[in-house]
């Protein structure tokens, strides 16, 4: 998965969790992409200080990920979505009782990690 990608989600299901701080820094200079000399200078703090912080931030954000799995269950539950809407957008006629078991199977996993 593409880092920014993946620092982006894992930021949006715990990045809550982390300090005012740590959540001002870290949105600045990974979401609204400000240098970390730019950031160093809007914060008050050294460039290796913002550089650091972001380090840190982000080795939260994967341990949160590591020990609750919160953004790989969201991943899994959207390609089955994914794939429910593919099968009901190919819906035909004489493969109906096939496409609704595949689809029953599908919404079962889904209701699983639910």
């Amino acid at each position: 998965m593409d880092q920014i990608l993946q620092q982006t989600l894992l930021y949006d299901f715990y990045g809550e969790l982390l300090t005012e701080h740590q959540r001002s820094v870290y949105e600045e200079v990974v979401l609204n992409d400000l240098s970390f000399s730019e950031a160093a200078q809007e914060f008050g703090i050294s460039r290796q200080g913002v550089h650091e912080l972001v380090k840190r931030c982000n080795r939260i954000l994967e341990s949160y990920e590591e020990k609750l799995h919160l953004v790989e269950r969201f991943l899994g539950i959207r390609e089955d979505v994914r794939k429910i809407q593919k099968l009901s957008a190919g819906w035909k006629e004489e493969e109906q009782e096939q496409t609704a078991e595949q689809i029953s199977r599908i919404a079962g996993r889904i209701l699983e990690e639910l």
